[in-house]
C-alpha cells in the first residue's frame, strides 16, 4: 500500500506537469529508500528498543543546543537546515526554536512523535531510565518549539495513554467519539472543521487559517479533484496571502496530496493510514491472546498507535517536508515491522531471554549474519 500510494502520487504529478520533475522523483526515491532501509535495519522488537535507547543519547546534546537557541536567540544548527543565517523566530516574546529543521512546527513534531513511544518503553523495568529521559527530552523539544501543532500532538499522546486502562473497551470509545463529533456538527454554527479555532489557546491564531483552508479547498474542489493542480494557482484562495509568496500556505498534508494528485491521492493516503491502524489492532489482539499479563509488546504497540493518531491529527495542521520525511517514513516502518509476522516470535524470544540487551549490545538486525 505504501509503494502503491507513492507510485500513484509520483506518476500523476509527472503526467500533470513537467515542472519540478527532479523534486517529484526525489520524493518517491526518499520514500522508498528510507522506508525499506528502516525495515531492513530494525527487524524485531529488540532492535527497536535498542534504537530508542540510542536515540536518547543523541537527543541529549541536541536538546542542549536547542536550549542555547532559546536562551541566546541564536541558532547554532542553522547551516544544517540550509539556512544562510542564524535568524530565529519569536512568538509572544519567546523564541520558537527550529534547530536543524526549517520550521518550528516540524521540530516540535519530532519530539511529540517520540513522546508516546517512550511512555510505552517505560513499561519495561530494564529500559525505564532511558524511557524517562526520552519522555523529558521529547517534551522539552515540544516546549522549545513554542508551536501549537506539536503541543496538540503531545496532548493527543497524553489522551491516548489516558485511555490505556480502557484499552479493552476501545470499540465503545470509538463509537462514543463518532457520536460526539456528529453532535458537535449538529450544534455548531460553523462547519466541524472550525472546531480547532475554539481551542486557539493551544493552537494559537493560525487555527483559523487551517480551518478556512479546508473550506476554501472544498469551495475550489472543481479545480483540483481529478488529478490536482499547481500550487501557484492557489494564490487567489486567500486575500491575505503575502505578496512575496507564490502560493497559498497549504498547512494541511491531506490537501497538499490532493493538490499533487487529486482526490484519489487523498483516498489512497487515508487507506494507507487505515491499513496501519488495522495492522496494529490485529497485532495487539494477537499479543493479548498469547499472554494473560500486560507485556512489553502490548505497551509499545499501544505507543505506536497513539503516535499514529497524533500524526493523523497533525496532518491537518502542517505538511511534512525536508528531513522530517525521514522521521515519518521510519515510524511508519516501525508499525509495519511490528505488525507483520512478529508476535509469536517475540513471545518465544521473551520466554528464552534471561538478560535484557544493554545499550552497548549489538542489535539483532546486525547479529543474524
Amino acid at each position: 500500500m505504501f509503494l502503491f500510494f507513492y507510485s500513484y502520487l509520483t506518476v500523476i504529478s509527472l503526467l500533470r506537469s513537467n515542472q519540478f520533475l527532479a523534486f517529484q522523483v526525489g520524493i518517491f526515491t526518499d520514500a522508498v529508500l528510507c522506508y525499506f532501509t528502516f525495515r531492513g535495519l530494525i527487524t524485531e522488537f529488540d532492535d527497536l528498543r535498542w534504537f530508542l535507547r540510542a536515540f536518547v543519547i543523541v537527543l541529549i546534546p541536541y536538546v542542549a543546543l536547542l536550549c542555547v537557541e532559546a536562551w541566546t536567540a541564536h541558532n547554532l544548527l542553522y547551516f544544517i537546515a540550509g539556512r544562510t543565517n542564524a535568524y530565529v523566530f519569536f512568538r509572544k516574546g519567546r523564541v520558537r526554536c527550529v534547530g536543524s529543521f526549517r520550521e518550528y512546527s516540524i521540530l516540535g513534531s519530532l519530539g511529540a512523535s517520540f513522546f508516546p513511544l517512550y511512555i510505552g518503553l517505560s513499561f519495561s523495568k530494564a529500559n525505564r531510565s532511558y524511557a524517562i529521559a526520552g519522555i523529558i527530552l521529547s517534551s522539552a523539544i515540544v516546549v522549545l518549539s513554542n508551536s501549537g501543532g506539536p503541543a496538540c500532538f503531545a496532548i493527543i499522546g497524553v489522551l491516548g495513554w489516558a485511555l490505556w486502562p480502557f484499552r479493552y473497551r476501545m470499540r465503545l470509545i470509538r463509537r462514543a467519539t463518532v457520536a460526539m463529533v456528529i453532535a458537535l456538527a449538529l450544534v455548531m454554527k460553523a462547519p466541524i472543521w472550525y472546531l480547532p479555532t475554539h481551542l486557539k489557546f493551544i493552537t494559537s491564531g493560525d487555527a483559523w487559517h487551517r480551518s478556512y483552508l479546508i473550506e476554501t479547498a472544498i469551495r475550489h474542489l472543481n479545480e483540483w479533484w481529478l488529478w490536482g493542480m499547481p500550487t501557484a494557482r492557489t494564490l487567489h484562495w486567500f486575500t491575505y496571502v503575502n505578496v512575496a509568496s507564490d502560493a497559498a500556505d497549504i498547512t494541511n498534508q491531506y490537501i497538499s496530496f490532493g493538490l499533487a494528485a487529486g482526490l484519489p491521492a487523498i483516498a489512497l493516503f487515508v487507506w494507507l493510514l487505515i491499513r496501519a491502524v488495522k495492522v496494529l489492532g490485529r497485532k495487539l489482539t494477537e499479543v493479548r491472546l498469547t499472554s494473560v499479563e500486560t507485556s512489553e509488546a502490548e505497551s509499545l504497540l499501544w505507543g505506536l498507535g497513539v503516535m499514529l493518531a497524533g500524526h493523523i491529527a497533525n496532518f491537518t495542521a502542517i505538511t511534512y517536508f525536508d528531513q522530517f520525511y525521514v522521521i515519518w517514513f521510519m515510524q511508519l516502518a516501525f508499525i509495519s515491522i511490528l505488525g507483520d509476522g512478529w508476535g509469536q516470535a517475540y513471545v518465544a524470544s521473551v520466554s528464552t531471554r534471561s538478560q535484557p540487551m544493554s545499550f552497548g549490545s549489538e542489535p539483532a538486525a546486525y547479529s543474524k549474519s
